[in-house]
């Protein structure tokens, strides 16, 4: 569990989002809008501010672990979550019902390659967002459940 006083998104269909999640236990605002495609959400706590924040993002999805995407939306800036995971590996994740412990590790190399393949096997306009980011790899963590 992440302790702390939580902070919505300023974005609040993201907001929305998070909350119908988790009032549901995963299964309603389960997918991207309405493009039908699964998301997880994922919780850590601010880098700076110390709030706790909770993330949706593309259920990419490989063996029980779990790539986060950084690509926001392709922009030359990592999304402000990237920090926070950076700052502290340990994250929950919920993929349906109930959120679990995990460490989240940044991926390199060919294994990133494998996980951003399958990043963009589940969310095609991931190959746009790495066209939009220039001189930026988008970075690419990979979730374990914590032993």
């Amino acid at each position: 569990m992440i302790d702390g006083e939580y902070e919505p998104s300023t974005w609040d269909w993201v907001a929305d989002q998070v909350e119908a999640y988790e009032a549901s236990g995963g299964t309603e605002a389960n997918t991207l809008r309405d493009t039908g495609i699964p998301i997880i959400i994922f919780t850590t706590k601010g880098h700076k501010s110390g709030k706790v924040r909770k993330v949706p993002l593309m259920r990419v999805e490989h063996e029980g672990s779990y790539a986060l995407v950084a690509s926001k939306g392709g922009a030359p800036s990592h999304p402000g979550w990237f920090y926070n995971v950076t700052a502290d590996p340990n994250i929950m994740m919920q993929d349906g019902p109930e959120p679990y412990p995990t460490v989240a590790r940044l991926v390199t190399g060919e294994e990133r390659e494998v996980w951003w393949e399958r990043a963009v096997e589940v969310f095609a306009p991931y190959a746009e967002y790495k066209e939009k980011a220039g001189d930026r790899e988008i970075p690419v963590f990979v979730t374990e459940p914590q032993k």
